[in-house]
């Protein structure tokens, strides 16, 4: 089914660490799946990992909600918030702190300036993570039983893996067996209180990066001791360059993602009977 598309729709692209979504604000669209599997494909259409679209809300900057590419709704995500951040603040002139609305509950934003115009520094309060069931279908993939493994929740669902090289693993394989969760795989370092990973998203594949992936990455390397279970901040290395993520102490189940948000540009969409 084609998606009906407002002749004067425009939207902003933005990335987060490489992961890519278009924003639109208020949108006159009656199938929004339909849009975001349109506007996301990379060959037909503008090319991105997800749509998210804003609507105004009471009690809060604005309500955000999130497509991933194959039009399936995801609760958040932590690259796309900040995105999301950026083009509000672009539209409103909205600075500091911010509460947006998602399906995970609210989330508390706090933008700054980058060093460019096209960017901004953004520290996102991802709240509390929380342990899962061991999602459907995690017996097939056959994990080795001497593998650190964490199945978590951030507000959207997780399946952390322990390995001692990302590169060699194939992770669309795996993740095939589990297309409910997004998973992470990780190693220690290089740095001390450093991993590196790499990450499959539901309704997405394997992208350059994921903001609650990597929270969720950076708490199961503490509490795995692959890096020190004291450490206030750990670095998190990925495809689409690093994010930072603060560990809450006493409570480091509580996180904070911090990280850039880049944009990218204005695209309008009309419909071809308007053109």
């Amino acid at each position: 089914m084609t998606a009906v598309i407002d002749p004067h729709l425009t939207l902003t692209k933005h990335h987060g660490l490489g992961n890519d979504f278009l924003v639109v604000f208020d949108p006159r669209v009656a199938d929004l799946p339909a849009l975001a599997r349109e506007l996301c494909d990379r060959r037909r259409g503008m090319g991105a990992d997800g749509l998210l679209v804003g609507e105004g809300a009471e009690g809060a900057n604005a309500r955000m909600t999130l497509y991933n590419s194959d039009g399936t709704r995801a609760e958040m995500s932590g690259n796309g918030i900040r995105c999301f951040a950026q083009a509000l603040s672009s539209r409103t002139g909205a600075v500091g702190q911010m509460c947006i609305l998602t399906d995970a509950g609210p989330r508390h934003v706090t933008v700054s300036a980058g060093d460019t115009s096209d960017v901004i520094h953004a520290e996102v309060d991802m709240g509390m993570i929380t342990t899962l069931d061991e999602p459907s279908g995690w017996a097939e993939v056959g994990c080795d039983l001497l593998r650190p493994v964490s199945h978590l929740h951030i507000g959207n669902p997780h399946t952390v893996v322990g390995v001692e090289e990302v590169d060699v693993v194939d992770l669309a394989s795996i993740a095939t067996a589990i297309p409910d969760v997004n998973l992470e795989i990780i190693e220690p370092g290089p740095e001390h209180h450093a991993i590196t990973m790499r990450v499959h998203e539901r309704g997405a594949g394997v992208t350059e990066a994921c903001g609650t992936g990597a929270c969720v990455a950076a708490w199961a390397a503490a509490a795995w001791g692959l890096v020190p279970s004291t450490a206030r901040e750990v670095v998190v290395h990925m495809d689409g360059v690093d994010a930072t993520v603060r560990l809450h102490h006493p409570l480091p189940d509580h996180v904070t993602l911090i990280g850039p948000s880049v944009f990218v540009g204005t695209i309008t969409v009309q419909h071809p009977e308007a053109a």
